[in-house]
């Protein structure tokens, strides 16, 4: 249980990072190319198409890799 712990703290730690990091890259997450915004006058509609694919394959990865061992 403790090293679980410990693991889900450092993947939050990372995530943290990573986030801080990516402000610098030329392409952010939730603004990439496919994510579509629709602004109406009193609403805006926000869709992460492209963020949502690239996150579910990379959580699909993940966990095919720990049911793996």
């Amino acid at each position: 249980m403790g090293r679980t712990i410990v693991i889900i703290g450092f993947a939050i730690a990372a995530i943290g990072l990573l986030l801080m990091i990516g402000e610098r890259l030329p392409v952010r997450w939730g603004r990439l190319p496919g994510d579509f915004v629709w602004q109406g006058r009193n609403t805006t509609v926000y869709l992460p198409l492209a963020t949502m694919l690239i996150l579910n394959g990379a959580l699909w990865l993940v966990v095919w890799l720990m049911r793996k061992r």
